[in-house]
């Protein structure tokens, strides 16, 4: 219990020190573009109705696929203390061999290339 309770305070320490460096740091100079409710770039005088490029949508579900897949890796050191850890890395390292594989597909079919 002790080691929970002193893993505990070293981050909630570490987190309030960080948070606290990064509010005194950090210049806030908030100008006409930072205080308009379009800062996502659009013109707010023309046509909210502006059509998204489909490459934008692809690209966010392959980087949600690719990063959902590597969240499932993350037990993997706890698994390493499994009385079979044989089962565990073989699991991981197909995880990581289709993983690899799908990022070969899409890179050969010009999935990831922004610009046509």
């Amino acid at each position: 219990m002790n080691v929970m309770v002193s893993i505990m305070i070293i981050s909630l320490t570490l987190s309030t020190i960080l948070t606290t460096l990064n509010y005194w740091i950090t210049l806030i100079k908030p100008d006409n573009e930072k205080l308009t409710p379009y800062e996502c770039g659009f013109d707010p005088m023309k046509s909210a109705r502006l059509p998204f490029s489909i490459r934008f949508f692809l690209v966010a579900i392959l980087f949600l696929l690719f990063d959902l897949e590597i969240a499932l890796l993350l037990p993997l050191p706890w698994a390493i203390q499994l009385p079979h850890p044989t089962h565990s890395l073989t699991w991981a390292s197909i995880m990581l061999a289709m993983l690899g594989l799908g990022l070969m597909y899409e890179w050969t079919q010009g999935g990831l290339e922004w610009a046509e």
